[in-house]
């Protein structure tokens, strides 16, 4: 059986916004080892189902198109975020 990775996107730490915070990402994980290829060396698989990443809105929206298509499912959720509030005039106590 296929099984799928449904992941909560975070916010990228180089943005301030929070435009693509809270999508849910689907893709699946890996059936087959990476072996290298011996005419260049870079790694690869027969597996092409990990070049698939379809994303939702909401996590139920990711979870229902997984238990509709039959795939065991393997829930990723982001960590929490913690905000560190200080002053610009602690920098200099």
């Amino acid at each position: 059986m296929t099984t799928a990775r449904i992941i909560e996107e975070q916010r990228k730490t180089t943005q301030s916004g929070k435009a693509k915070a809270g999508r849910w990402t689907l893709e699946f994980e890996r059936t087959e080892g990476q072996r290298p290829d011996p005419l260049t060396g870079w790694a690869g698989s027969g597996d092409t189902k990990t070049q698939i990443r379809l994303t939702f809105e909401t996590k139920e929206e990711a979870l229902a198109y997984a238990t509709r298509k039959g795939f065991d499912i393997h829930l990723v959720p982001a960590p929490p975020v913690k905000l560190k509030l200080q002053a610009y005039a602690d920098n200099f106590r």
